[in-house]
Parts: structure tokens; C-alpha cells; sequence
């Protein structure tokens, strides 16, 4: 009997390695043997790299807290476990010294190490197939200038069987689909400049859409919205239905500046914007904003419901409003429409009655602040209310402002509360 076991276990094994075999043939990318085209400016092409480097925003990810830049040991939380990430200067023993250009080119086209080896979809390699060979040349052409550190990368931490790395190639199969970005001729320029940046280096659905039980993001949830699982922040929908409201130069004041007269960015995308986006020319910026506010409206995160009676919430809603007028009015106003560039309005504000309420309950508890930009050097803050606010204080007043002025949202929970509570930070 047991080696009938062994026997049935060393098949399926032999059957998992050619299934997995077969998918990455099946799945090859087409472009993967893409040659570079020889360069005229060397300098004119690092200065590109450094920009495209801001674009993709690689500082972020590849540097450790209080690290040298691009060194990685960055540890970056997935449901599955902790992934490090990567150290991409051009130290030869632990960085990228002994890469040269086409290593480079599979990585980011195809989601491989120089060894061959399947790298893990933290790296949003899904978004940069997407990029020309000519981009990732200027990427790893600048990267190469830096100063060489010597730091090892650790291994990621995941849990079974999400660290057998072979079973990348069935996941790959399902929701990787290499290729350079090809520009619709339906468009102008500018639009096909603000798809190509969207979709490809600045990988903005890698966040703002809902990823599945392994980790995917299906075609149909692409910029849909959606919770970031290792953050616990939402991420609201790009789509031209959530933007609706919003002019073409408030979009891209708010990706440079972080801060309209309306809105404000905070959390996770607050250092999106400090590291990367204010670095980018403003046509970029404009092609980003016009671009995604020409995307059809799609389906999003499904409308939140009440568990409560309505005399119930009622009663929670007017505790939450004598909260708000005691602590909250003075900056956001009784009428709930802020101070233009100083304090963000909530009237109408749909990151406020999302579906999930992560966001508003992260920034009672813990404060926040936009980040300082060129077009906005001091910004105006949110203090934390944690310390003096009870969790059902809080959700009281989260509830309030989820359904004043014309919002309309369910309804928030003293529990809701103290999963986040414990959540400081990004």
C-alpha cells in the first residue's frame, strides 16, 4: 500500500512538471527574442531610464526602509507570504552586474530571472510586457550607472504550495498575456501615450482592481476597484463612471500634485505620488488623466448592505453626527464640502461610501497626510482620532458621513473598526 502511494504521488508530480512545461511553451511570448536597437545619444538614453525608472516607480519596491536605493530587501506582504524585493544595482554578486540587456528584457517581458527561473507576480511583470524593448534598454542602461551595492536578497517567505515555484506556469497560463503595448490608430497620440503609461510602467491595476482567490486580476475587473489584500486600503475604480465628476486637469493634478480643490491623496498612493507621478512631465500626466477618463464605466466592487433596521442606523447615524460636528466640522464644514485645496470634501466623495469602508476608518484612526509635491509643498493633514475615539465612536461617525449630504452607503460597525485599528501606516 505504500508503495502504491509513492508511486501515485511520483506520477501526479510527473504530471503537475508537464502540465506545467506544456503551459509555458503554450504561453510563450512572442516578442521575447526582440533584439535592441543600437543607441545614437548614450546620454539622451539614461536620462530616459532615469524618468521611465520614476514612471515605474522602482524606487518604491526596490528599497528597503532606511536602505540604499535599489539595493531591495523591501519586504512586500501578499496573502500568500512575504516576497523581498530584488537588488537592482549593478553589484555583480547580488545585483544586476552580470545582467545584460536581454536578462533585463525578459524580466520585465516575460517575467524571468537570467536563469530562467519564473519570477513571482509581486514584480507586476503582467503590466510591463507591455513595454518597448527600447524603454526597458534606457531602464537597465541607467540602473547600470548606479552605485553597486552589495546586499543579498532573501528568499520570499510564502506559505505551501504557493512556494513551489513550478506551479507559476499554471497561473501564468491564466492571467499573464505577454506583448508590447500595440497603439490603437483609432486614437491620438496623446491617448495611445496615456494607455501606454497606465497599462504598462505605471501598472495602476496591479492596485485598483479586485484580484481573485490566487492572486488574479480577470479582464473584466482591470481598474474596477478594489481592495489591496496585503494593505487593507481600497483602491477606487478608474473607470470614466467614478470619474464622472472630475475634469481632465483636476485628474492630473491630483496623480502630480496630490491635491485638488475637492480631493486629497492619502494612504498607499500617497507615496505613489511623492516618488513618482510629481516627476513626470505634465504631457504625460495629461495623457494619463485623458486616458482614463475615457475608459467605459465597468463593473466594480457590488453595492455594500445594512444588516440594521432603519430606526437602528438612524440612531447610529445622529450619534455620528454630534461626533462630527464636535470634531470634524471645522475643517470639513458642516455641509461637508471642505476648504478647496486645504481640506478634502466628503460630500460626494465616492472613496467615502465605497463599498468597503477601509479607507475612511483608516483615516479616523491613524491620520494621514498628502504627499509634499512641487504643486503642493505643504500639505494640510488629517490628525489621528484613535487615541481619544472609541471603535464605536468612530464607526458612528464614519456611518454619519457615509450618508450625510446626499451620500448613501451602509452603515459601519464597532467591529469594522478594530480590524484596522492595529493597521497603522500603509
Amino acid at each position: 500500500m505504500k508503495r502504491l502511494f509513492i508511486g501515485i504521488g511520483a506520477f501526479v508530480l510527473v504530471l503537475v512538471a508537464a502540465i506545467a512545461l506544456w503551459l509555458t511553451l503554450a504561453n510563450r511570448n512572442p516578442d521575447l527574442d526582440q533584439q535592441s536597437v543600437p543607441v545614437a545619444d548614450r546620454q539622451q538614453q539614461l536620462a530616459q531610464g532615469e524618468y521611465l525608472a520614476r514612471v515605474g516607480n522602482c524606487m518604491s519596491c526596490h528599497t528597503a526602509r532606511g536602505g540604499a536605493a535599489y539595493a531591495g530587501g523591501r519586504a512586500i506582504p501578499t496573502p500568500f507570504g512575504t516576497i523581498y524585493a530584488s537588488n537592482l544595482t549593478p553589484d555583480p554578486e547580488t545585483g544586476l552586474g552580470s545582467w545584460n540587456s536581454d536578462d533585463f528584457w525578459r524580466a520585465m517581458h516575460d517575467g524571468r530571472s537570467k536563469d530562467g527561473s519564473l519570477l513571482y507576480p509581486a514584480f507586476p511583470y503582467t503590466n510591463y510586457t507591455r513595454v518597448t524593448r527600447a524603454d526597458s534598454d534606457a531602464i537597465f542602461a541607467w540602473l547600470q550607472t548606479l552605485p553597486a551595492v552589495r546586499q543579498e536578497n532573501r528568499a520570499p517567505e510564502l506559505r505551501a504550495p504557493y512556494d513551489n515555484r513550478a506551479l507559476l506556469a499554471a497561473w501564468r497560463a491564466l492571467y499573464f498575456r505577454p506583448g508590447q503595448y500595440v497603439d490603437d490608430r483609432s486614437q491620438s497620440v496623446e491617448w495611445n501615450r496615456g494607455a501606454y503609461l497606465v497599462q504598462g510602467l505605471g501598472h495602476c491595476s496591479a492596485c485598483h482592481s479586485t484580484r481573485d482567490s490566487l492572486g488574479g486580476i480577470g479582464p473584466k475587473a482591470e481598474l474596477g476597484g478594489g481592495l489591496i489584500p496585503s494593505l487593507n486600503w481600497y483602491a477606487p475604480a478608474l473607470d470614466a463612471d467614478s470619474l464622472v465628476a472630475w475634469e481632465a486637469q483636476h485628474v492630473a493634478a491630483f496623480l502630480r500634485d496630490g491635491v485638488t480643490p475637492q480631493r486629497a491623496v492619502t494612504g498607499p498612493m500617497a507615496e505613489v505620488v511623492a516618488n513618482s507621478l510629481q516627476h513626470l512631465t505634465q504631457e504625460d500626466v495629461q495623457a494619463m488623466a485623458g486616458y482614463l477618463k475615457s475608459l467605459p464605466a465597468r463593473e466594480g466592487m457590488p453595492a455594500s448592505t445594512d444588516n440594521l433596521r432603519p430606526d437602528e442606523k438612524q440612531a447610529i447615524i445622529a450619534s455620528g453626527a454630534r461626533l462630527y460636528e464636535n470634531q470634524c466640522a471645522s475643517c470639513h464644514q458642516a455641509s461637508g464640502k471642505g476648504v478647496p485645496a486645504m481640506y478634502p470634501a466628503l460630500a460626494g466623495n465616492r472613496a467615502v461610501t465605497a463599498a468597503i469602508a477601509a479607507n475612511p476608518i483608516r483615516l479616523v484612526l491613524h491620520g494621514g497626510f498628502a504627499p509634499s509635491t512641487g504643486g503642493n509643498p505643504r500639505p494640510y493633514g488629517m490628525p489621528p482620532f484613535g487615541q481619544v475615539m472609541t471603535d464605536a465612536e468612530i464607526a458612528a461617525v464614519v456611518t454619519y458621513i457615509r450618508n450625510a449630504w446626499g451620500n448613501q452607503a451602509s452603515a459601519v460597525s464597532a467591529h469594522d473598526v478594530n480590524q484596522y485599528r492595529s493597521q497603522e501606516g500603509l
